[in-house]
């Protein structure tokens, strides 16, 4: 008798387990959100029949200040909410929903990114620049999170570092690119938002760019990792860290530069080297090479937060004029600057270009639609990298 309770107990647990782990499958309206039609416009849907009012917002509708601007969706007899856009250029694009004034995803997509402490969901129209951000049928390099250790700052930290397709199997020494984020970013902040690797991917497969690695760190000295994956757990993240823009990042790089060159098959100087990042990390990428002058031969300024802070009091900003006439006499490939038009930057990067101009420090420069967004800085990052090694 006891065998036989015992057996109906595991079989009753057993199948509502079952009926459990099904109910993604069974349970609910078989809904498509978004539908991207053959014309480049794009369908939304959402089921909620007892909301009053439903709106999508996305990053290709106009902004309403630093907020992306919305639009109403209209409800069906069965309750589900359906909203229809122009055609949408190629890209990638990021979206959510407000169910009666308040913001979700869409539980019809499981694709979604987090950007600080924000997360959306995203989607890709083909036909154009948005095919370089898809997985295509191509040679797939490796992305791998690392821990290294920094005694500069005391800590292990985690970094995020791309290798080429062949890198595995192979003896060639590659060069690198050290790739910075912005104010709130991490080490997944390139990878994820800038889609790095496919990028990388699309480009090498198409011979557009030559094969190199993708470094990515942290540029949060005081975390040792990305929010929920270092010893603190799962914390709210922030933009609001410190020592992130008083020169402790730039003053310790040289921890990153010496783990990756003893730890990955390199062309450990100035020729194989290049750095690049967006706002702050575009400031982080200015001061790291005009602090070591004859370091990298490549530099990178997407959108720089190049804004005077007179309290900031650190080494690396001493004699600011001097170290950059000392990069410019060093020589150098490539220094390249790309801004928005209606970046809230745009003249302070029009300042830094004038006081280049005044010594005739030579650069290339991007002038593009659009502001301070993802947008522009997978643009650059997709024009800057052919650019590299050659």
């Amino acid at each position: 008798m006891k065998k036989l309770l015992l057996s109906s107990v595991l079989a009753f647990f057993i199948i509502s387990h079952n009926i459990f782990a099904q109910q993604a499958l069974f349970g609910g309206t078989d809904i498509t959100s978004p539908e991207i039609n053959p014309s480049n416009t794009v369908t939304f849907r959402f089921q909620a029949p007892d909301a009053r009012e439903v709106k999508i917002t996305g990053d290709w509708m106009p902004a309403q200040g630093w907020t992306p601007g919305s639009e109403a969706m209209k409800k069906d007899e069965k309750g589900i909410w359906t909203y229809t856009t122009a055609a949408l250029p190629s890209d990638l694009y990021s979206y959510s929903f407000l169910v009666d004034g308040i913001k979700c995803t869409d539980p019809n997509n499981v694709y979604l990114i987090r950007d600080v402490a924000s997360v959306t969901n995203v989607f890709i129209t083909g036909g154009g620049k948005g095919d370089l951000y898809k997985v295509n049928n191509v040679p797939h390099g490796s992305v791998t999170r690392r821990w290294y250790n920094s005694p500069s700052l005391g800590m292990t930290r985690r970094i995020t570092i791309y290798t080429p397709a062949g890198y595995e199997t192979g003896k060639e020494s590659y060069p690198v690119l050290y790739l910075l984020h912005g104010m709130g970013g991490d080490e997944e902040a390139w990878i994820n938002l800038g889609r790095t690797s496919q990028i990388l991917d699309n480009l090498i497969a198409q011979g557009k760019a030559l094969p190199m690695i993708v470094v990515m760190p942290n540029g949060n000295v005081a975390q040792e990792a990305a929010p929920g994956e270092s010893s603190l757990g799962f914390y709210k993240p922030t933009m609001q860290l410190p020592n992130t823009m008083d020169g402790k990042y730039e003053e310790t790089f040289g921890d990153i530069i010496k783990f990756v060159e003893s730890n990955y098959r390199v062309i450990a100087k100035k020729s194989g080297r290049a750095i690049a990042g967006l706002s702050m990390g575009g400031y982080h990428s200015l001061h790291i090479s005009r602090y070591y002058p004859n370091t990298f031969d490549y530099v990178g300024l997407f959108s720089a937060a190049i804004t005077p802070d007179a309290k900031v009091v650190s080494k690396v900003y001493d004699n600011f004029d001097a170290t950059l006439k000392q990069q410019k006499d060093n020589g150098y490939k490539l220094y390249w600057i790309g801004i928005g038009k209606t970046d809230f930057l745009y003249k302070y990067n029009a300042e830094f270009r004038k006081k280049l101009d005044d010594i005739k420090m030579p650069y290339e420069y991007r002038e593009s639609e659009g502001g301070h967004t993802w947008t522009n800085w997978r643009v650059y990052l997709s024009e800057f990298v052919p650019k590299l090694f050659r």
